[in-house]
């Protein structure tokens, strides 16, 4: 017998307030009115939000989303567009709704929901005030804080057929704080052909004209798990149980896995999930949520078939902290016996951390939630996060290797003074990684990218990138990295591929612009410059501030002839940097080849730079 399928959901319930009295008044004028108000309203509310409608009822709707914030914020930004919709009606001419709102489990049959979580909902929905919202204490924990709204405590609500009672909570807002919002969605602009430094635009789907195409083998995206804490400041904990869950995925050689800041792409929001899979190109979609309550820890995970949306699994996994990585491995292997019979559970091995403190490992997490804001500040508060779990675990082998990625960090946006210093600390910390774990992925890439951009030794840095990819061929840093380590060895052309395998493993990477620069470079080396400052425009449309893509737009676009646009780049540039002169371009970044730098050294002569 099939086993039932749950999943954890936000559920909002709404009617119209007098819908029986609107009806007899005028059916056929109240008909069409409540049709323009779905298409006008509630559907842009829903599809800003990730909203998913279960039924429709001539009064109203069930709605399902994946987050109770998202939820809230639909149904406030749906009243509010309501009031602003009505202000010309009469008192009786006047649409009005009312909402319930509950968070708990619910049964899945096909497209269609049932259960508890559906009946508590749409009971709360039948006290909400006219043109207001009622939610219960379940929702109420997951966004109190999180939107700008108050809820009022409405005491425990005996409510029809619902054996037990319902502490139930008034939802209030100010109109100031949610302005009308157009009915159509907004759509993100597109970077033009050869750009040199356009606004940064917000993307909905993969770089390109087309979606991917789907791999020859399994495929899987692990979307980002609902934080269930009650507390924000758990969403490191959360993402890290995520990223480690990747990391026994990505170890299964038959199982194409898309990178962790693709699929958090989507974190906050509610998408359908086969717009997830077309999107990123993937067969599997698993999502899933945390709670962690003192030291016990409950992991729920769903895996679900993106070509039709139908559930294939879903699970509950309970235990203490100190069973967290055995937690996170029965959720691997649970996941890859169900994708398919084809897949080997011979070939899972057990990610199991190099660390005897929790502390420790927590310390890490949260220093890679700060490191993934690439700002000066974060990546120092990064930094010192990574000294506590250190201090607590000095054979903390990732601990050491993210550190060198900090100085990394620090080099490529240029906001350190002593580089001599710092290369041999970051030299330091990937030597120490190394020595203590050779085998792990992330350790050999993040060493062996500090090592080549540190100490010059560049075919030591491609031999560690080769057997990260070896080791986990689903690590789209190293993929991009080894790029890197290709385009400095004077290889530009086999760089490309690797540039390519990288956008692909992660097309909705926030550091998407690593890749495409190092793609620009490899265009350039190749003496290919309108491609060159074509992948350079994309990479600073990303990221603005990113020095390395704004340098190879200037020396692109002046070989390639457009002097303007590599003025223009380079003013940009000189705002940044007002000292740089052609004399230390060597020194300030490294390079291909002595007659790559002869070339970066004229395009920036063409653009106006100073000897």
């Amino acid at each position: 017998m099939a086993r039932e399928q749950r999943r954890l959901a936000a559920i909002v319930a709404a009617d119209i307030v007098g819908y029986s009295r609107l009806m007899s008044r005028d059916e056929s004028r109240t008909l069409s009115r409540v049709k323009a108000i779905r298409t006008r309203h509630m559907e842009p509310a829903l599809v800003r939000n990730g909203g998913r409608v279960v039924k429709l009822t001539g009064d109203g709707a069930l709605i399902e989303f994946g987050s109770a914030v998202d939820a809230l914020r639909a149904a406030v930004e749906f009243q509010q567009a309501m009031v602003e919709a009505g202000r010309g009606d009469t008192e009786e001419e006047r649409i009005v709704f009312r909402v319930g709102m509950h968070l708990g489990d619910v049964l899945v049959d096909g497209d269609d929901l049932y259960g508890d979580g559906i009946n508590v909902a749409a009971r709360l929905e039948t006290e909400a005030p006219p043109g207001g919202i009622l939610v219960s204490r379940a929702v109420h924990e997951s966004v109190d804080g999180r939107l700008k709204a108050q809820l009022h405590p409405m005491g425990e609500l005996s409510l029809r057929n619902i054996e037990r009672p319902v502490s139930a909570f008034r939802v209030d807002w100010k109109a100031a704080d949610w302005p009308a919002i157009g009915a159509q969605p907004h759509e993100a602009p597109r970077a033009g052909p050869v750009v040199v430094l356009p606004p940064p635009a917000a993307t909905t789907g993969p770089p390109g004209d087309s979606f991917p195409e789907l791999p020859d083998k399994p495929s899987i995206a692990v979307l980002p798990f609902q934080n269930m804490s009650g507390d924000p400041e758990q969403d490191y904990f959360a993402d890290g149980i995520v990223e480690d869950i990747l990391t026994g995925l990505s170890r299964i050689k038959s199982l194409f896995v898309i990178a962790r800041n693709s699929s958090f792409a989507y974190k906050g929001k509610s998408p359908d999930i086969r717009s997830v899979g077309r999107e990123l190109g993937v067969r599997y979609v698993l999502e899933g949520s945390v709670r962690k309550a003192g030291n016990r820890v409950r992991i729920t995970g769903q895996l679900i078939d993106a070509s039709d949306g139908g559930h294939i699994w879903a699970d509950r996994f309970d235990g203490g902290l100190e069973d967290i990585f055995d937690l996170q491995d029965q959720v691997t292997m649970r996941v890859i016996g169900a994708v398919g019979p084809k897949l080997e559970l011979a070939e899972i091995e057990r990610a199991k951390r190099k660390t005897g403190s929790l502390q420790a490992y927590d310390y890490y997490l949260r220093a890679w939630a700060a490191m993934y804001r690439y700002t000066r500040e974060s990546t120092d508060e990064a930094m010192g996060l990574l000294r506590k779990a250190i201090e607590l675990d000095a054979d903390f082998a990732l601990g050491h290797a993210a550190m060198a990625t900090c100085y990394l960090s620090r080099r490529a946006f240029e906001w350190i003074a002593d580089h001599a210093r710092e290369a041999a600390d970051a030299e330091v910390a990937a030597r120490r990684g190394l020595a203590l774990d050779d085998h792990d992925a992330r350790v050999l890439t993040y060493c062996g990218y500090a090592l080549l951009l540190t100490t010059g030794r560049g075919e030591e840095a491609l031999s560690l990138l080769d057997r990260a990819i070896d080791a986990d061929s689903n690590f789209a840093q190293a993929w991009a990295w080894r790029g890197t380590a290709r385009n400095i060895l004077g290889d530009p052309e086999a760089a490309i591929p690797d540039f390519a395998h990288a956008l692909r493993l992660s097309p909705l990477d926030p550091l998407i612009w690593i890749p495409q620069s190092g793609t620009a470079f490899a265009h350039f080396y190749c003496g290919r410059y309108d491609e060159a400052s074509e992948w350079a425009g994309k990479a600073l449309q990303r990221r603005p501030n990113y020095v390395n893509a704004l340098r190879v737009a200037v020396a692109a676009n002046a070989l390639a002839g457009r002097v303007d646009a590599a003025r223009q780049a380079y003013g940009t540039y000189r705002t940044m940097f007002p000292d740089a002169r052609l004399s230390s371009i060597k020194s300030r970044f490294r390079l291909g080849t002595a007659k790559d730098t002869d070339r970066f050294v004229e395009g920036f002569r063409l653009a106006g730079m100073s000897e």
